[in-house]
């Protein structure tokens, strides 16, 4: 586990969050994937953690958000959960989970949240979910809303494609705020949408916005953990939105390719990293083996066969 967070805060809940808005302090959110991720999250002091779907691809190799599964998605939940205590985590509901009916969907929330130990539930979707998010709130689940890009939805919107940028389509993302707002989301997510429209939604309604793609006039921000820190090889797509922060697989290829050329070499593992034996009891150990083999080879030579040394030592 290593040592807690150098500088202990409170457990981030819904009133937390609801008075940073109040007091105008920005929100910030990071996905994770497993313990590993979120333990480094927890560490750094992040408001929000979120499993988010897009592990499908950045942890399990999938070609889309699509392909995973409620069962793979509460793993990583668990994992997840194990690492925080102090963050508000949210789980994100797959696609087919919750957009039959709003039954099936407070049946998926509420797995989330007994098996997945996490403390909300997002689901994409504005006005047409309505009803869904108004459900699972109802049943005392808190549910994040996410609007604009929704990736779950990429092929009915021809692609990952900005959102919002005509009157109509702006006027029918404030709708979707409205109306997610109205039935109970503590926040909505709005994803690549002109940073313009998304301050003026920010602007209207009474609940946090968490931005990603969406400028800065948003109540908080979101980015996939390994995106923002490097965690991939060269030469991966990141949409334009995206800041890298670190370099994470460039240090791991460095570190892991150090090793591979000193175990080859024979310079690791060195003397500090090997266990202290006694001389005389180095010595004793193997002078009676030794004894033990001449007794072994001189049986043989004589005719008596050969002895099973695990019965002589």
């Amino acid at each position: 586990m290593g040592l807690p967070p150098t500088s202990p805060r409170k457990k981030v809940t819904l009133n937390t969050l609801q008075s940073m808005y109040k007091k105008g302090e920005k929100i910030t959110m990071i996905t994770a994937h497993d313990f590993p991720s979120a333990h480094v999250a927890e560490h750094a002091g992040m408001d929000m953690i979120l499993v988010g779907d897009s592990l499908a691809m950045v942890a399990l190799g999938m070609e889309d958000t699509s392909e995973v599964l409620v069962e793979e998605m509460l793993l990583h939940c668990r994992s997840v959960a194990r690492a925080t205590s102090r963050a508000f985590t949210v789980g994100d509901l797959p696609m087919g989970s919750y957009e039959i009916s709003p039954q099936q969907a407070l049946s998926t929330a509420i797995r989330f949240i007994k098996e997945g130990r996490v403390s909300a539930v997002k689901l994409e979707g504005g006005a047409e979910m309505a009803p869904t998010i108004r459900a699972i709130t109802t049943a005392g689940i808190p549910v994040l809303a996410h609007i604009g890009l929704t990736p779950q939805r990429q092929n009915a919107l021809g692609g990952f494609r900005v959102q919002g940028k005509s009157k109509e389509s702006a006027k029918r993302l404030l709708r979707d705020a409205l109306a997610v707002q109205e039935a109970g989301a503590f926040a909505v997510v709005v994803e690549a949408v002109p940073q313009e429209v998304a301050a003026f939604i920010t602007g209207l309604l009474k609940i946090p916005t968490i931005g990603i793609g969406a400028g800065n006039g948003t109540s908080g921000q979101v980015l996939v953990q390994a995106d923002m820190t490097g965690n991939f090889p060269p030469g991966r797509f990141l949409p334009k939105f995206v800041k890298k922060y670190g370099d994470v697989w460039g240090e791991a290829l460095r570190a892991i390719e150090t090793y591979r050329d000193e175990v080859k070499g024979g310079s690791y593992p060195a003397e500090e990293h090997t266990y202290p034996m006694a001389k005389e009891e180095v010595e004793a150990f193997v002078g009676d083996v030794r004894r033990l083999m001449n007794a072994n080879a001189s049986a043989k030579a004589e005719g008596e066969g050969e002895k099973d040394a695990r019965v002589m030592l």
